[in-house]
């Protein structure tokens, strides 16, 4: 199979405009995505080459642009929309959450919503507690909801397609630590959307994450290594819903887990893991479950802070070998 070297942000522009061109239902809106070209250039050049029906500027109201996404959709149209950054995500929580994720339930299964919005997530590029949260586990708790996290360029180029074949609401959060990175894409998706994949082996313990700490993982993976520690990496994907059977197989074999979590440790997405595995893997463990997650502050601007605040190889190797030492 002949792979294609790009870098993320490639990636997903590969993606968009793959499915423009397949679709003429699709099209895609948020601020600054056409002239622009997307606050991260993601979407540059598109508006060139689509035109300005298709590639559409909105003004600067979360609320009013992803209910119009959420209008078309039901109008037979295939919308994208993207919001710039997860924390103004929360301007359009109640079009997202109390229509799009709700309109099928409410409607006796007559309507679909078939959205999808897209949006940048995560922290290390000094945008400090406005632009950089990892807010993930907010929508995950959403039933009519289907969360992704797209954390590698196979990934990013193949799960936009997999969200709009969906023909209820899809939220993809594109973390931005990842845009710059160089990477092989396959002809073909690594998998459907909805499933779990490991991505390292290991017999020892199993490290689980999504999104912009996978790299951390496999790197801390490969650090456990040189110490005789064999760590298996699960790429969670899809964060809603949970792929709970890769999760368990793993921890079968492992019977040891440390979760990483660019959210917060209180109302985490790990924490709901952390019971998946405990209620189902019991009696797997050899050891508790520990999380690595992001210190209970707003993301801070300075970048020792920053860092400072956000999962790192070292955290997660040192409590992985706390958990194979038994402490």
């Amino acid at each position: 199979m002949v792979s294609e070297t790009m870098s993320y942000r490639e990636a997903l522009r590969a993606g968009l405009e793959e499915a423009l061109i397949q679709d003429p239902r699709v099209f895609l809106m948020g601020e600054d995505v056409g002239r622009y070209g997307g606050c991260y250039a993601v979407s540059k050049g598109l508006l060139a080459q689509f035109g300005a029906e298709r590639i559409i500027d909105t003004p600067l109201c979360e609320s009013g642009f992803v209910g119009v996404g959420i209008g078309a959709a039901l109008g037979g149209m295939r919308p994208i929309v993207e919001i710039m950054t997860v924390n103004f995500s929360l301007l359009a929580m109640d079009q997202i959450v109390n229509t799009a994720a709700t309109l099928r339930h409410m409607s006796g299964g007559q309507f679909n919503v078939p959205l999808v919005i897209r949006m940048a997530c995560g922290a290390g590029r000094q945008l400090a507690a406005q632009h950089s949260h990892s807010w993930e586990n907010f929508y995950a708790h959403i039933p009519g909801l289907k969360v992704l996290s797209p954390a590698t360029h196979s990934d990013a180029r193949y799960m936009l397609g997999q969200a709009l074949a969906d023909p209820d609401p899809v939220l993809i959060f594109e973390h931005v630590m990842l845009l710059n990175e160089p990477g092989t894409v396959p002809q073909n998706p690594d998998a459907p959307m909805e499933k779990a994949l490991i991505r390292r082996l290991g017999n020892d313990i199993s490290l689980m994450t999504y999104g912009g700490n996978l790299p951390k993982a496999l790197a801390a993976a490969e650090q456990l290594q040189q110490d005789g520690v064999s760590a298996e990496v699960v790429d969670l994907r899809c964060l809603r819903p949970l792929d709970k059977t890769t999760l368990l197989e793993s921890v079968s074999k492992t019977h040891r887990a440390v979760i990483i979590d660019e959210g917060w440790q209180t109302g985490s997405l790990a924490g709901e893991i952390s019971a998946i595995i405990m209620e189902a893997g019991f009696w797997h463990l050899d050891a508790p479950v520990k999380r690595v997650c992001s210190a209970e502050v707003p993301i801070p601007y300075p970048r020792h802070l920053e860092q400072a605040a956000l999962p790192q190889v070292e955290q997660i190797v040192a409590t992985a070998k706390a958990v194979m030492e038994g402490r």
